[in-house]
C-alpha cells in the first residue's frame, strides 16, 4: 500500500493510492496515518477496505506521509563512498543523531534556508517508519517491526553542523529540513530495502546517483542496533544515510543551496519530491 496525507498544512487528511494510481480519501475509516495505525493490525484493517468505494480526491498538496512522529532518528556516514567524500573514516558502529520533529514538512513544500546560513546542503535518504514497536529487537526479525519506507531529504546546514560545536542536531533541525513522502510504502511492497536506486538533482543537474546496496549498515541491522539504546515506537522515523554527491563533498570547493534553487529527488518505488529553496 501507498499511504499518504493530503491537504493544507495542519489540516491534512489520510489517503491511499489505489491500483490505478488514484488517491482515495481514508478519513471515513481512520483519523490519520500515524501511531498505532502503523502496527500490523492497523495496516491490515486498511488493506481490507474496498478502495473503489472510497472518494477519489485531487491532491493539491501532499503533507508529511506520517503524523504524530515521536522520534526522528538519523544515521550518519552510512555509505562508504559518502564517508570518503566527507574525508571521514567509516565508523566502527552506526553514528546516531536526532533531527527535531519540527523540521518535518511535506515532500514538495519550500525549503527555508535559516538566517545566517551559508552552507545549506542536500541529502537523499531512505526513511524507515516503525510499525510494531519494541526494544532489544533481534536483527533476524527486525524488518517485522517496520511499517514501511519513505523518501527523505535530510537537509543540512554544514556550518551549523560542523563549526558551531557539539552535536550535529543543530545543523539538521531547522524548520523544513525534514521533508518526508509523498508516500509511506508498506514493507510488503519493498521486499529488499537494500536494492533501491536513488537520485537527487539541483536545478536539473544530477548530483547524487546511488543505491541502498552501498549502505554500510543495512536497515535490519540499524533497527536492531537502535533498539538496544531506546525503545522504538509506532511512527518513529529512521533516516538511514545518504550516498555520495552532497554539496559539501564537491571539489575543489563545496557547492551549497541558494534561494531560487530547485531540487528533485527520488527513490525507486517510493516516489519523487520537488522543492524550491527560499530564504527563511
Amino acid at each position: 500500500m501507498k499511504l499518504l496525507r493530503f491537504g493544507a498544512k495542519g489540516k491534512e487528511k489520510p489517503g491511499i493510492v489505489d491500483s490505478d494510481g488514484k488517491v482515495r480519501d481514508l478519513s471515513a475509516h481512520v483519523t490519520d496515518i500515524g501511531g498505532d495505525l502503523l502496527r500490523d493490525e492497523g495496516l491490515a484493517r486498511i488493506a481490507a477496505l474496498d478502495l473503489t468505494s472510497l472518494p477519489e480526491v485531487k491532491v493539491d498538496r501532499y503533507g508529511p506521509c506520517v503524523a504524530q512522529v515521536g522520534k526522528f532518528i538519523c544515521i550518519g556516514l552510512n555509505y562508504s563512498d559518502h564517508a570518503a567524500e566527507s574525508g571521514l573514516q567509516v565508523p566502527p558502529e552506526p553514528v546516531i543523531f536526532a533531527k527535531a520533529t519540527s523540521a518535518i514538512c511535506g515532500p514538495n513544500d519550500d525549503i527555508e534556508m535559516p538566517r545566517g546560513s551559508k552552507a545549506t546542503d542536500w541529502e537523499v535518504e531512505l526513511g524507515v517508519v516503525i510499525g510494531n514497536g519494541g526494544k532489544y529487537i533481534d536483527e533476524a526479525n527486525a524488518l517485522d517491526h517496520v511499517a514501511g519506507y519513505c523518501l527523505i531529504n535530510d537537509i543540512s546546514e554544514r556550518d551549523f553542523q560542523n563549526k558551531r560545536s557539539g552535536q550535529w542536531t543543530k545543523g539538521k533541525s531547522a524548520d523544513t529540513f525534514g521533508p518526508i513522502g509523498p508516500w509511506l510504502v508498506t514493507r510488503d511492497e519493498v521486499p529488499n530495502p537494500q536494492d533501491l536506486s536513488m537520485y537527487l538533482e539541483v536545478n536539473g543537474k544530477r548530483m547524487q546517483d546511488g543505491s541502498t546496496k552501498t549502505m554500510i549498515y543495512g536497515v535490519a541491522f540499524v533497527v536492531s542496533y537502535l533498539s538496544q539504546f531506546m525503545s522504538l515506537q509506532p511512527g518513529d522515523i529512521i533516516s538511514t544515510g545518504t550516498p555520495p554527491g552532497v554539496g559539501m563533498g564537491i571539489k575543489p570547493e563545496p557547492v551549497y543551496l541558494k534561494a531560487g534553487d530547485k531540487m528533485e529527488l527520488g527513490i525507486q518505488g517510493l516516489g519523487v519530491q520537488r522543492q524550491n529553496v527560499v530564504q527563511g
